[in-house]
């Protein structure tokens, strides 16, 4: 078990295949365009394998999930379902099985890296550390 360095705070820096994954997972286009190059801010607590991982959105609207590494945990998707999820660790990575997709987290040169798979759709966001 490999403990990353998550903690700290992220600013949206650039994304790849954005279009093609939101709608994959069928976020309704009023989300696609508010998501479109939002500067949201990752927040990230980390006390051993507990989390508490924040987005703030640009106008005041924030999403937190707490989960504890190989616990289940009620989660929020970018879209706003709820939904049960086993966060995992894998070389380093935080793994979440969300109902149609795949995420995972890694922090790579200083940056929070994010992919989400979802039915052969793979979106990729880099945001850079800030604080």
């Amino acid at each position: 078990q490999g403990n990353m360095a998550f903690a700290g705070k992220y600013e949206f820096e650039g994304d790849e295949n954005y279009d093609d994954f939101v709608k994959k997972i069928g976020l309704p286009s009023d989300k696609i365009e508010m998501g479109r190059n939002c500067k949201i801010v990752t927040e990230v607590v980390q006390n051993g394998n507990d989390f508490t991982w924040t987005q703030h959105f640009p106008g005041g609207r924030t999403t937190t999930n707490t989960f504890t590494i190989g616990k289940e945990a009620d989660m929020e998707t970018m879209g706003g379902k709820k939904f049960k999820a086993t966060v995992k660790m894998e070389d380093g990575k935080i793994v979440a099985e969300f109902p149609n997709y795949r995420h995972t987290a890694e922090i790579c040169g200083g940056k929070l890296v994010e992919i989400s798979t979802a039915s052969g759709a793979v979106y990729k966001r880099t945001s850079k550390r800030i604080a």
